[in-house]
């Protein structure tokens, strides 16, 4: 089966392991895969991420992240995600047109020339580029 948008695809494995409460998503790596989840690690909505290269293909494991909400009761780290920019419609953005998802409370991860980033981060080194995502 080929996919037509592999980024679309892993945030949507994402909301379905979060939906489904599993500790886990496994899916296929590719290097801007590697980076949406190195900026959601650090940014504090993942445990982590490694990449598996033994198989016929690179396999990326995001391990997702569940915050304490009560005493008995979990929530996921990531309350939501969304593809900005698609294949069928690119989106690009100044740094001064950047959104602020959820009035600056979630991240817009943002593709520049100077790799992939927060738009906090391309905001404070004042570049803009293509809108992958925004996770809240």
């Amino acid at each position: 089966m080929t996919i037509d948008d592999p980024i679309a695809d892993m945030l949507t494995r994402i909301r379905n392991a979060l939906a489904r409460r599993r500790p886990e998503v496994v899916l296929p790596s590719s290097r801007l895969k590697e980076e949406i989840a190195r900026v959601l690690a650090e940014e504090g909505y993942i445990e982590g991420y490694e990449v598996e290269k033994g198989r016929s293909y690179p396999v990326l494991r995001i391990k997702l992240k569940y915050l304490r909400e009560g005493t008995r009761t979990w929530r996921p780290a990531i309350r939501g995600l969304r593809r900005v920019s698609r294949p069928a419609r690119r989106v690009y953005a100044g740094a001064r047109e950047l959104p602020r998802p959820h009035h600056g409370l979630g991240i817009a991860i943002v593709s520049t020339p100077q790799g992939v980033m927060t738009d906090r981060e391309a905001r404070r080194r004042q570049i803009g580029g293509e809108i992958i995502c925004e996770v809240w």
